[in-house]
């Protein structure tokens, strides 16, 4: 995805960054998107949800993401698994951040090949830093 899109007007914004996040917790779902917010370095964000394991491989397979949100506590298909079949099954594999249950954690998210960790529950500005460190600022 390039830095920036270009108006036909001359004017520059910033492009779109593009996340996918995968919850069974539509609360989960909804503290992410509302801790991170609808921009990242002043980039607007695309958010797609998901609640079904099949759903995020469809769109992945469908689309292309800037960052993948999984949920490490989804019930039935955990986001654990999904994060290591990904880096496993796709080749340009957008890099993933992982909600595990705790601190203590961590290692599982290693285990599942997952490019970050927060651990539930859920702090607003560490989910939203953790997001700004996968995107650069945008260069107007």
């Amino acid at each position: 995805m390039s830095d920036v899109a270009k108006h036909t007007d001359g004017a520059v914004n910033p492009a779109k960054v593009s996340i996918l996040i995968y919850s069974d917790d539509r609360n989960v779902r909804e503290k992410v998107r509302f801790a991170v917010g609808s921009k990242t370095h002043g980039r607007p964000i695309e958010w797609t949800e998901s609640a079904t394991h099949d759903a995020v491989i469809g769109l992945l397979d469908a689309g292309q993401y800037d960052l993948v949100v999984l949920d490490g506590e989804a019930a039935k298909s955990g986001g654990m698994g999904i994060c290591r079949q990904m880096k496993h099954e796709y080749f340009d594999c957008p890099p993933v951040l992982l909600l595990v249950g705790r601190p203590g954690d961590a290692w599982l998210a290693t285990w599942a090949e997952a490019d970050a960790a927060v651990a539930h529950p859920l702090d607003p500005f560490v989910v939203r830093d953790a997001v700004d460190e996968f995107f650069a600022p945008a260069s107007v």
